[in-house]
């Protein structure tokens, strides 16, 4: 092999942080694809979302995490098994955090797990366009002091910038190996899971309050045709008051989030949408294993 031929290189790198620091709008700028839900609400990503990356002589496979935080119920206590089962899994850590959050002891607790795992780690210090150069410093030198084994890097990530300097400082970091999934692939998820996070990602834009949380979307049927696709969707509610309230009045609320995941469901797929919604009600579907199975969040 010539001296100069590079090696190839490929791993896993995970995204955790606090709820709302932008860790999915990260994630989609670093893959260039929208595949994780970005609303300004806070626990909009349960999953983990991969989305992968790959070029002449790497591959990286991503993996948006939901936001730290101390568990309720049973729904949220899968959400944080996701979080430290990234840090289990990973060979590079990016840690989000921003200018603004003040953090708190569940996200202590993870990053002192960071700090002990010996894995490679980047701080991601968003939304930099917030702050000052001075407030800026300090966040570094804090950030020094509590991980000083990670590379800090400030950021915004809505504005892209210095997002390329992250994805160079993960080069650097990225173990060689072999590639894990084939040329082409963008994740792992299949549009039946993509067209769920949109159906909910509408719904935290148009509702308030608890309602958004107490949602959980069931593709029943994904038709694929040549020049449309077919969805049949259920939206699950936790009360008979929650159902009334997204059905709306006549019916309208239903339609409006029918419409825009419609439209953005056209988007992501590049042809035309057919799509019903249908709500049900589920009480504590959050706190039961039967139904977490069922959606996803137990294994």
């Amino acid at each position: 092999m010539n001296e100069n031929t590079k090696k190839f290189k490929s791993g896993f790198v995970n995204i955790i942080g606090n709820p709302n620091v932008g860790k999915s709008t990260l994630m989609n700028s670093l893959v260039g694809e929208r595949l994780s839900i970005i609303t300004a609400k806070a626990q909009t990503t349960r999953h983990r979302i991969m989305g992968i990356v790959g070029g002449d002589d790497f591959q990286i496979v991503y993996s948006d995490t939901p936001g730290i935080l101390r568990p309720n119920y049973k729904l949220q206590e899968s959400m944080m098994g996701f979080v430290t089962g990234a840090l289990k899994d990973a060979d590079v850590i990016l840690y989000v955090t921003d200018t603004v959050e003040k953090g708190d002891e569940a996200s202590a607790e993870i990053v002192e797990k960071v700090k002990l795992s010996a894995i490679p780690t980047i701080v991601v210090i968003n939304k930099i366009d917030l702050s000052n150069q001075q407030q800026l410093e300090e966040l570094v030198e804090m950030w020094h002091e509590r991980l000083p084994e990670a590379r800090i890097i400030p950021v915004s990530a809505l504005e892209g910038f210095n997002v390329s300097g992250v994805f160079d400082t993960i080069m650097t970091l990225l173990p060689e190996g072999a590639p894990y999934y084939e040329e082409g692939t963008l994740t792992d998820r299949p549009m039946r899971f993509f067209a769920s996070e949109i159906i909910r990602e509408k719904i935290f834009l148009n509702y308030d309050k608890e309602i958004p949380y107490s949602v959980e979307i069931v593709i029943e049927e994904y038709k694929e045709e040549p020049t449309i696709d077919r969805i049949s969707a259920i939206i699950y509610v936790a009360r008979d008051s929650q159902k009334g309230i997204i059905i709306g009045r006549k019916g309208e609320m239903l339609k409006k989030v029918g419409t825009a995941a419609r439209i953005e469901l056209e988007k992501f797929v590049g042809k035309k949408i057919f799509l019903q919604l249908h709500v049900k009600v589920d009480e504590g579907w959050r706190n039961s294993s039967r139904q977490l199975k069922r959606f996803g969040y137990i294994e």
